[in-house]
């Protein structure tokens, strides 16, 4: 699929993502909406792929909204869509395809990340930020509110105290402290990729990958659970699936005759279905 907001490529079982758009600091819009959210589509439908690292060309990661229509920028009606019913936010619209990913994703913040630019990482598994990187909730300073669905994400990222700190002053900090908020982990910019790149590799060379696709859905629709329980029953689904398929068995005897394992799984066919209790919420 060709693209116009992004670069997709893959090598060794990792997908990258390159937002594209440098001479606009890889600002966001309708169209790079579109081609994220296509390639997860491909990144699902490509058993292939077993990690995703998204960046940034040039000098930052994503500047935020792109800002070309001035004033109007977030006026629904300025942009011809009805205002009588909810327009739903097209950085919404991608936090919540990358949270339904099958793969685990690396987000590696090079330079600046402010507004969708920061919230679009939220859903991602790990974020590394370069010492340079800068990140911002400016929404409050903008004269809107967060978007892409932060207001669920980041609390549970770090914690109601330090999101309410950065979202009410929407203002633009460096990486440093967004490590020390638990935001981010800390790495070096000519560092960045090879370490966004060291953790998917490790991932794509040794973990089963419907393995791992499940443990992902585990881990985050597990933080709308209301009571362990139903962590015990995901769980124990889990278990009991996967204890009967061929990579369980792989797993086992690879470790004891001290080889590496050849997974045979296919998280586009074979991942079980263990949430018949958890539904996607309706929007209208």
């Amino acid at each position: 699929m060709n693209y116009e907001t992004i670069r997709y490529e893959v090598a060794d079982g990792v997908a990258t993502i390159t937002l594209n758009r440098p001479d606009r600091l890889n600002a966001f819009n309708e169209q790079m909406m579109h081609d994220m959210i296509a390639a997860c589509d491909a990144i699902d439908a490509d058993d292939a792929v077993r990690a995703v690292i998204v960046t940034g060309e040039g000098r930052g990661f994503c500047a935020g909204a792109d800002l070309g229509s001035g004033g109007s920028t977030f006026d629904a009606g300025a942009r011809g869509r009805p205002v009588d019913r909810v327009n739903r936010d097209g950085g919404g619209l991608v936090s919540l395809r990358i949270f339904a990913l099958t793969k685990p994703i690396i987000a590696a913040i090079n330079g600046p990340a402010v507004g969708v630019g920061i919230t679009m990482t939220l859903p991602m598994d790990v974020r590394l930020a370069g010492e340079s990187a800068k990140v911002g909730f400016v929404f409050a300073r903008r004269g809107i509110v967060p978007e892409a669905c932060s207001s669920w994400f980041l609390p549970r990222l770090v914690g109601i105290s330090q999101a309410t700190q950065w979202c009410y002053s929407g203002r633009v900090f460096g990486a440093a402290e967004a490590a020390a908020g638990g935001l981010v982990q800390l790495v070096p910019d000519d560092q960045l990729l090879a370490r966004a790149n060291e953790i998917a590799r490790e991932i794509a060379v040794h973990a089963a990958p419907v393995s791992v696709a499940l443990t992902r859905q585990m881990l985050w629709r597990g933080l709308t659970f209301d009571h362990p329980m139903q962590a015990h029953q995901a769980d124990s689904r889990a278990i009991q699936a996967l204890g009967r398929m061929a990579d369980a068995k792989e797993g086992v005897t690879s470790f004891l005759e001290k080889r590496d394992p050849q997974w045979s799984l296919r998280p586009s066919t074979d991942t079980p279905d263990i949430f018949p209790f958890w539904d996607e919420p309706d929007f209208s």
